[in-house]
């Protein structure tokens, strides 16, 4: 029998059970589907996180309170052990070129949620910061309306702030908040500038922030205590490791420390930031694909089950083919092309519904598709195909034709 004669069976022989196989056929589709849809998602959450870190700049260190690894447990030579909060005065300690020549700017950050509200219009802003004018540089935020506040702002604690895209349009619409008054927290805040549009990260929108002078938030919201962190810019690529040393070495003398492996504070680059994302993505996708290539080996279970099935119901019309002159091989042949058949077209099926699903943004995160795990989940689920139908077509061509015919 020729491998024509060999389809047309087939397709026979699915086509008699039409809801049967179309259902087998579901299940891999939704395997292939999930397999490309679940990688896409892990691969547009990596990239959306190593966009909004290279968005800070090569040279951008931030600088946060806590130990950990190599840094953690330590004490501090007053003796007193736990970790001492980053200030305003360590942010000053660095802005010293003395001690830091290779530091370009400082800006210490306190941040917090509030809501904020124009004229009847209200919306919880999920990040509030009070930091100093080097912020905007330091973390490449520019101005499409309005301007910067100033240094002058921040020496007179002057209630002005600039708003991010998402801010601006959910409080103004389609009004220019630029010269505006917003009420923020309690506190009535002047508009001085509109941020130009970021763009999402997954989990937290980065346009929905309000930035103004340090001292203001400070005394309107967090009380003047520890910062959160300090964002630093070195002044150039090639000076963020020699900016990183004086870092330390600056924070060690105003905390007290003696013992570089007993650090109370953490110093990150932009590099070590995607070096430690990229690893924690990688492990995230394939935890991501190794849950979805569980729907695609259930999927094979079905085409193993369904046809067993197949094999069991026609186990009359097998005992008649042999009998007549059918070779094993032929019978074989059959039952495989059957098996691939229905993956293959479910596969395909689920090419497309992943492709068609990966236009959408699932949980925040616009799905990047990966063009291996296109071909791969194709392949794989073609590849179960044969392999799960092999054990039920061998079955069928190992009848004897004698028990076949008897077969009621």
């Amino acid at each position: 029998m020729n491998p024509f004669e060999t389809l047309r069976f087939a397709v026979g022989g699915l086509s008699a059970n039409k809801v049967r196989s179309a259902l087998t056929m579901l299940g891999v589709l939704i395997g292939v589907a999930a397999v490309i849809i679940l990688l896409a998602v892990g691969n547009g959450s990596s990239q959306s996180v190593k966009d909004s870190i290279e968005k800070l700049g090569t040279n951008s260190l931030t600088i946060s309170s806590g130990s950990g690894g190599a840094f953690g447990g330590g004490r501090s030579t007053s003796g007193s052990t736990g970790t001492k909060p980053l200030t305003v005065d360590d942010a000053r300690a660095l802005a010293d070129p003395a001690s830091a020549p290779d530091v370009k700017s400082v800006a210490p950050e306190v941040s917090t949620s509030q809501t904020a509200i124009y004229q009847g219009a209200s919306h919880t802003v999920s990040q509030v910061v009070g930091t100093y004018p080097a912020y905007f540089e330091a973390s490449n935020s520019k101005v499409d309306k309005g301007d910067y506040f100033s240094a002058d702002d921040v020496l007179n604690s002057r209630k002005v702030a600039v708003i991010g895209s998402t801010t601006a349009t959910d409080l103004f619409g389609t009004v220019s908040p630029v010269g505006r008054k917003v009420v923020i927290g309690g506190t009535p805040f002047t508009v001085v500038g509109v941020l130009a549009t970021k763009g999402g990260t997954g989990f937290q929108d980065p346009d929905d922030t309000v930035i103004a002078p340090l001292p203001t938030v400070q005394n309107a919201f967090t009380g003047f205590g520890p910062v959160s962190q300090i964002l630093v810019e070195a002044k150039s690529a090639d000076a963020t490791t020699p900016a990183q040393n004086e870092i330390t070495t600056v924070l060690m003398g105003t905390h007290g420390i003696k013992d570089a492996n007993s650090l109370d504070f953490r110093v990150s680059s932009q590099e070590s930031l995607l070096s430690t994302q990229s690893d924690t993505n990688k492990t995230f996708t394939v935890l991501l694909g190794a849950v979805a290539a569980i729907s695609l080996l259930v999927g094979g279970i079905g085409i193993t089950n369904i046809m067993l099935v197949t094999v069991t119901e026609r186990t009359r019309e097998i005992g008649i083919r042999k009998a007549i002159g059918a070779p094993k091989g032929v019978i074989l042949g059959q039952f495989l092309a059957e098996s691939t058949l229905l993956s293959l077209i479910g596969g395909g099926l689920g090419v497309v519904a992943g492709l068609i699903g990966s236009h959408f943004r699932i949980v925040g995160i616009k799905p990047v598709v990966i063009p291996a795990s296109v071909w791969g989940a194709f392949a794989i689920a073609v590849a179960i195909g044969l392999f799960f139908g092999s054990y039920p077509a061998n079955r069928a061509a190992s009848l004897r034709p004698i028990e076949a015919l008897r077969h009621e």
